[in-house]
């Protein structure tokens, strides 16, 4: 299994943007996702999958849901212990 820590910023708080997050996940097949909002205005997302799952979610995380406004997306590959199970929104 692969994982990943994204940090995305620009308008991703207030648009659904977790929720989206979320659903994108489980349609992609992901196993373990945590989207949640940081207090300095991204989003924290925490994802564990199969490899070409991840960078899936990576590309529609450049872009978000249509009332978002990604301005970067940064990327971390972390251990798959690091990922809580299950899908959360926080």
């Amino acid at each position: 299994m692969a994982a990943a820590r994204f940090l995305v910023s620009g308008k991703v708080q207030g648009v659904w943007f977790r929720a989206s997050t979320r659903d994108e996940a489980m349609r992609l097949g992901i196993a373990a996702c945590r989207a949640t909002n940081l207090a300095d205005g991204r989003v924290e997302v925490l994802a564990m999958g199969e490899a070409a799952a991840i960078d899936a979610l990576a590309g529609w995380l450049r872009q978000g849901p249509p009332l978002a406004r990604v301005d970067s997306v940064m990327r971390e590959d972390i251990d798959d212990a690091d990922v809580p199970p299950g899908f959360a929104i926080a």
